[in-house]
């Protein structure tokens, strides 16, 4: 001990507090320290899923009965999975659900580095003492959100598991570190999605958990319609908006043939915004349609003869 920390130590004790002693080193024990409340219920009332509600309506054009049959679902709290090709409407379509509903949506982009606490939660150490932080699902499942996990066969297969408690007739969630079960809220539904274009034996949902959800099937909308989707998203008039829609649909014909995905929705209408703000149709169909999905020259080739086509 120095000789500035032991005056430090004669100073406090002279004024009736005792020797002061050193605080302990923290552990990675949750035992260790007194426990907190995690900040979200800490909060004196506040709303703790209010970062998650929906506050505008987002654009959602039905092309089918997709619409009612989700309300149908939500109104038995059934777990709903959503399967479709990369950018082509799910997760918009859940945000929708949920702004029409008016439920709060808590969405997890699942990765393969993903466990189990990242879902549900876990202990976390600070100079205040150990405090539970609820994971998204914990979160969601307590306070009565939809919680989305979008391609959800990223994730681990011993991770997705610690879902089947809350999609079956129990409802609820158990937390093993903190020594506590979450009755799932009456408002809590599980949405989960995967492009089932990228499945393989290595990155598939087992039986067990697909069998615990309603399904509904995604896909690319039909011409007008996607078109008409292109030109309210991106600002650009119909009549580009099809020509897009048309380069589209020829790309589509190359997939399993050079290509491994077609070009999606959603590229479309980044195409359409570029050429709102200005960009040449033919420059900003070959940043925003060709470049990202292929790097064949041979390919490049015959995606761009199909751009000049109608540009």
């Amino acid at each position: 001990m120095n000789t500035l920390t032991r005056r430090l130590y004669a100073a406090r004790a002279q004024q009736g507090q005792g020797a002061a002693r050193p605080a302990p080193a923290a552990s990675a024990s949750p035992a260790a320290a007194p426990l907190r409340p995690a900040a979200a219920t800490a909060s004196g009332g506040a709303d703790p899923l209010a970062a998650y509600r929906i506050t505008r309506e987002p654009y959602w054009r039905p092309v089918a009965d997709e619409v009612a049959l989700y309300e149908a679902a939500y109104a038995v709290r059934m777990p709903m999975m959503l399967k479709g090709p990369t950018g082509c409407g799910k997760t918009r379509f859940v945000e929708y659900m949920a702004w029409k509903l008016g439920k709060p949506l808590i969405t997890v982009a699942c990765h393969e580095d993903m466990t189990a606490s990242d879902l549900v939660g876990r202990f976390l150490l600070d100079a205040q003492g150990t405090r539970w932080q609820d994971g998204p699902l914990a979160l969601a499942a307590r306070y009565g959100a939809i919680c989305y996990l979008d391609e959800v066969v990223e994730a681990r297969q011993d991770t997705t598991v610690v879902i089947h408690p809350l999609t079956d007739k129990r409802r609820m969630l158990p937390l093993e570190k903190k020594g506590e079960v979450i009755e799932a809220h009456p408002d809590f539904q599980l949405v989960i999605s995967f492009n089932p274009g990228y499945q393989s034996l290595m990155k598939d949902l087992k039986q067990s958990t697909k069998q615990r959800f309603g399904a509904l099937d995604f896909d690319y909308p039909e011409h007008e319609v996607e078109a008409e989707i292109v030109a309210h998203e991106s600002g650009v008039d119909r009549e580009t908006a099809g020509k897009l829609v048309h380069i589209a649909e020829r790309a589509r014909n190359l997939k399993g043939h050079g290509l491994d995905e077609g070009i999606s929705t959603r590229m479309l209408i980044h195409a359409g915004s570029l050429i709102a703000q200005g960009v040449p149709a033919l420059s900003a169909c070959r940043m925003a349609l060709v470049r990202p999905i292929t790097d064949d020259a041979d390919m490049r080739d015959a995606l761009d003869a199909a751009v000049t086509t109608y540009f």
